[in-house]
Parts: structure tokens; C-alpha cells; sequence
């Protein structure tokens, strides 16, 4: 398998790192993109990691020269000419992907399996403008590709049993953890996490806590890795808030994905995060961070708050069946570095608790959004039974 050609549009982040990993375990891949800055700066960037691999141990000289030689760089989409499987990582619009597939379609094989690095868009849409639909698969990578472990492998309504089986036993081949996910808006990671944004601006909106204070309730107290603002931040507040907006508007306008204004507000001013300097903090040079409330009631009642929506949420992609509980769980900590699956955690606090913080929730707001999802009430009741 490591024989056959990768091909990979759009030598942004997420192209760079998926030509990376494909080269590294032994592909020869080609990088596409029109813009020629683009594919020299990657060529560069490549150079530069490879480079501080060897310096680290992690790889020799042959074996950079090696993985270099793989990689060749192309403005022209005919270079997929012979390649075996396809995988398209440009920006996220339907429109730009309907024309790069059209495209990619005439000059590739009849057996060439052409994927979506999309992290929210419809694959069926994307596939609906192939000849050969049943070729088309979303193929989702985390950023940054090398580094997390987790690929979200998403078949269409089109997709073949062997397009799915080859493009998912290619993935592990890369030493990748791989969850099978349904065609449904953001998929696994940017579903299920939705609330951890979601609720943490609803907070800071009604005046509970500020951002650090928010941040620090779910580090301290929760154990992630990240907060919700400092993770936006990193992000980019732009990028989060078109995937909550696509999320939103593909589940048609259900509340419980309802962008906030703070978010779009940030976003409007230019308030990106980190590539910005300026996000809900200021990253500018000589700015400090502001210091949180490190009240243990006030942030216990902000942690209990979103881990009760995130479990809610999981519960719910598990009773539409969107993947398997394990899947879910998997997908939480590969791919957003959750400190534990989010079905493990509802367990260990009690989904009698979880259950009880979301109907008061309810009853206090009389809001959709915090609706308990009927398997989570059934697992309840038949604990009480």
C-alpha cells in the first residue's frame, strides 16, 4: 500500500502536514496548489522540520533526504494523473470543492479514491458532483496532522464498501487512530465539542465569570489541556466561529449550536487569537495575562455546567447513531486531547447528576438547548430500576 501515489490539494497547514505524514511512512506524494508562494513555502517549511527532526534524533540524514525526495510540488491538478488516492484540503467552501472535484475527476484513474479533509461539510454534497460517486470519502485530519493521532473517516450516502475499507485500512497503515463517523454536520470532534465554546461564552455572556476564570475552572478543575477562550484563541476565533456557524445552520438552526455574538464580535474586529495578537487576550509583546477568580464553588459550578452539555451532546450523537460509544470516546481524547472519553467521565460522575444538572438547567432557561437527549434520561431510569 505504501507503494501507491497520495496526492494532496492546497499546501496550507492542514496539506503540508497530510503530504508530511503520507511521505514520511513511505508514499510518494504530489502537493498541488495554484498559488507557487504557497508550495515554496511549504517546500521550505518541510526543509525546516525535517531538519529539526534530525537535530532532535528522530530521524537520520538518509532518511530525510529520503523523505524530501518523495514530496514533489505542482501548481497544476494534472499531476494527480496517476495517483491512487486524492485528498483535497482547501478552504472551506462547497462551491470551491464542487469545482476542484469536477476537475480532479477528469484526470485521475476510474479506481483513484478521491477524498475531503472537510472538517463540517457535507460529503454527499461534495461527492454529488462525480461521475463516480462511490470513490468519494471525507478523510478528516486534526491539526497539526503529524502530531494528533486522530483521522475521522467519513463515508458518504455514494460511498463504496471498498472505497471506506481501503481508505480506512490506508489511514491505519499510517500509524493513525481512525473512528468510522456518518455523514452528519461536524462529524464527531466539532459536534460533540460544540458546547465546550458554546457554553463557556453563554457564561461569560450573563456575567458569571470572566474569560481566565472560565479557563482556569476547566484546566484547574477539569483537567483539559486547554481553556475554552485560550483554545479559541489558538484556533482562531475566525475558523472557530465559521465551523459553529456551519454546525448551526446544517442542523437546522437547532439552538443548542447557536453561535455567540461575543465570538462574532471578536471575530469582526479582528480579534483572531494568536495569529492576531490579539484575541479575548492580547498576545502583544509585554501584555500580560489577566488573572483568573480562583473561587473553587464558582469555578466547580462553571466546570459542572459544560461537562453536563458535552456528555449531553455525546449522549446525542450516540442516539442518532452518528458512531459507536467507544468511537465517541476515542474521538474525544485523539482528537481534542479531552482528559478522559466523555461516556467514562458521565459514569464516574454519576448520569443521575449529569441528568439532574440539565433538567435545572432547562427548567431555569426553558431553553431547547439544554434539553436532556432521551438515551441519557432511559440509562437513568433504567439505573433506578
Amino acid at each position: 500500500m505504501n507503494n501507491s501515489k497520495i496526492g494532496v490539494l492546497g499546501a496550507g497547514t492542514m496539506g503540508e502536514g497530510i503530504a508530511q505524514v503520507a511521505a514520511q511512512v513511505g508514499h510518494r506524494v504530489v502537493l498541488v496548489d495554484v498559488n507557487e508562494a504557497a508550495l515554496i513555502k511549504a517546500k521550505s517549511n518541510f526543509q525546516s522540520i525535517f531538519t529539526r527532526l534530525v537535530e532532535k534524533g528522530m530521524m537520520t540524514n538518509e532518511k530525510l533526504v529520503e523523505v524530501s525526495n518523495k514530496i514533489s510540488y505542482s501548481s497544476s491538478i494534472d499531476s494527480f494523473s496517476n495517483c491512487r488516492v486524492v485528498i483535497e484540503a482547501i478552504v472551506e467552501n462547497i462551491d470551491a470543492k464542487h469545482n476542484v472535484f469536477r476537475d480532479i475527476e477528469k484526470v485521475v484513474s476510474e479506481e483513484c479514491i478521491l477524498a475531503s479533509n472537510t472538517s463540517s461539510l457535507s460529503i454527499a454534497s461534495i461527492g454529488s458532483v462525480l461521475r463516480f460517486s462511490d470513490r468519494i470519502i471525507g478523510i478528516h485530519f486534526f491539526n497539526p496532522a503529524p502530531l494528533m493521532p486522530l483521522v475521522e473517516i467519513i463515508p458518504s450516502i455514494q460511498t463504496s464498501e471498498f472505497t471506506l475499507n481501503f481508505s480506512k485500512s490506508l489511514i491505519d497503515s499510517w500509524g493513525k487512530t481512525s473512528v468510522v463517523v456518518k455523514d452528519t454536520p461536524g462529524f464527531i470532534v466539532n459536534r460533540v465539542a460544540r458546547p465546550f465554546y458554546g457554553e463557556a461564552l453563554r457564561i461569560y455572556e450573563e456575567g458569571i465569570a470572566d474569560f481566565a476564570t472560565i479557563d482556569w475552572a476547566m484546566t484547574e478543575i477539569g483537567g483539559f489541556k486547554m481553556g475554552p477562550f485560550t483554545l479559541m484563541d489558538y484556533i482562531g476565533n475566525d475558523v472557530n466561529y465559521a465551523v459553529t456557524e456551519s454546525v448551526f445552520s446544517s442542523f437546522y438552526f437547532d439552538p443548542r449550536f447557536k453561535p455567540s455574538f461575543t465570538q462574532k464580535r471578536h471575530s469582526e474586529a479582528g480579534y483572531l487569537g494568536r495569529k492576531s495578537k490579539r484575541g479575548y487576550y492580547d498576545y502583544s509583546e509585554g501584555a500580560s495575562l489577566p488573572l483568573p477568580n480562583k473561587d473553587i464553588v464558582l469555578g466547580k459550578q462553571i466546570f459542572d455546567r459544560i461537562i453536563a452539555m458535552l456528555i449531553n451532546e455525546a449522549y446525542d450523537a450516540l442516539f442518532m447513531n452518528i458512531a459507536t460509544r467507544e468511537a465517541i470516546d476515542l474521538a474525544m481524547v485523539k482528537g481534542v486531547n479531552y482528559p478522559k472519553g466523555l461516556f467514562d467521565w458521565a459514569d464516574e460522575i454519576g448520569l443521575d447528576v449529569i441528568l439532574l444538572k440539565l433538567e435545572n438547567l432547562f427548567h431555569e432557561y426553558g431553553e431547547d438547548r439544554y434539553r436532556p437527549n432521551p438515551l441519557l434520561r432511559r440509562k437513568v431510569k433504567n439505573l433506578a430500576n
